[in-house]
């Protein structure tokens, strides 16, 4: 039994399954997502190419155990890429959990600990209001204990150089909740908000190209998603503007990892991300070594979203110690029967439910 549910801002909702129904083996795991999509595309909903693996967690720290797979649609054949994470599908997962009463049913103030398997992130889905369908909820993503600044750039640089044909961009490499590459928007000739919203397919394609060529040169597969990319600007006041690419095509906002990634690269002196916020005034980016930390107010297509960056220590050697995003909406969408072949499921012997489920709906 698979699980869908849908985060406001997200490319597409997400399937939830019970990993612990699935294989530990890459090839078989990856046959039975294909049976996964197959059952989604059967019952009309093609469009969901984010799948969340969850289990209740062994660890004593966690609630839940989180791990992402993202489908990539291609021509010659669908590939799933296991290499990153999605806030969006954590907050998703998160609401399938209370949904299968995993975790004490969801109030206020209750705080719901993920470990992600993908890349060893501790994430906390804080809930602020809940519906009877879904709720609103502030995810914080953890290091603890802090991680100094500078370790929170890819290459050890704030700026690197990367030429695309002729012209040179200085783009920052930052890893936070994902791996990501910044690039200022004057830098690809996008100089006001409407440019930068817009549905331009040069721009995308720059976009993609500059992306291609980052994971060319630093090292990740070209057959994955990630790193992600994202433009920033200051062009509207005391707001940071971002447009990034998802797959396969323009993200609606900014993915929750995103927004996490873009907060803690505001806070590191030196990258495009801190130019562009002490442009804009915030107080993350007030003046390159200073250890305040404020909101940041990103403006998106789809919204304007808040981000926190928390440091600690001191002024000579700030940790981040976590990035807290407010204001994020799921709600539940519905159930969907997905029948594997026999031989997609582990052996192990039979398991007892945590707790037993509550009635759902069905697609």
């Amino acid at each position: 039994m698979g699980h869908i549910a849908a985060a406001q801002g997200a490319p597409c909702p997400t399937l939830v399954l019970d990993g612990r129904d699935l294989p530990a083996d890459r090839e078989a795991l990856d046959a039975a997502l294909g049976v996964a999509r197959a059952s989604l595309r059967a019952a009309g909903m093609g469009h969901v190419l984010k799948i969340a693996l969850i289990s209740p967690s062994s660890h004593p720290m966690f609630d839940l155990s989180y791990r992402f797979v993202q489908c990539i649609p291609d021509p010659a054949g669908e590939r799933f890429d296991h290499l990153g994470s999605c806030g969006h599908s954590i907050v998703a997962s998160t609401l399938i959990a209370d949904q299968l009463a995993w975790v004490p049913r969801l109030a206020p103030g209750h705080r719901i600990r993920v470990d992600v398997v993908n890349n060893n992130d501790r994430v906390v889905c804080e809930v602020e209001e809940v519906r009877r369908t879904g709720g609103d909820l502030t995810v914080h993503f953890l290091h603890e204990p802090g991680i100094p600044l500078p370790e929170l750039l890819i290459t050890g640089a704030p700026v690197e150089t990367l030429r695309v044909g002729s012209r040179e961009h200085r783009v920052s490499l930052v890893s936070m909740g994902n791996p990501y590459v910044f690039v200022r928007a004057d830098s690809l000739g996008v100089h006001s908000r409407a440019e930068l919203f817009a549905d331009d397919p040069g721009l995308f394609e720059a976009m993609v190209a500059l992306r291609h060529h980052a994971a060319a040169r630093w090292g990740w597969p070209a057959t994955s998603a990630f790193p992600k990319i994202a433009v920033v600007g200051h062009l509207t006041p005391g707001h940071i503007s971002v447009r990034a690419v998802s797959v396969p095509w323009w993200h609606p906002t900014l993915a929750l990892t995103g927004a996490t990634c873009l907060a803690a690269a505001a806070v590191v002196p030196g990258t495009v991300v801190h130019e562009v916020a002490r442009e804009a005034g915030t107080a993350a980016g007030t003046a390159a070594g200073q250890t305040a930390a404020g909101q940041l107010d990103i403006e998106t297509p789809g919204g304007t979203v808040a981000a926190i960056p928390v440091l600690r220590g001191t002024a000579d050697a700030p940790h981040l110690s976590w990035v807290s995003v407010a204001g994020k909406r799921a709600h539940y969408v519905g159930a969907l029967t997905v029948e594997l072949p026999e031989r997609c499921f582990p052996v192990h012997s039979r398991r007892k439910e945590p707790k037993p489920w509550r009635p759902v709906v069905t697609v």
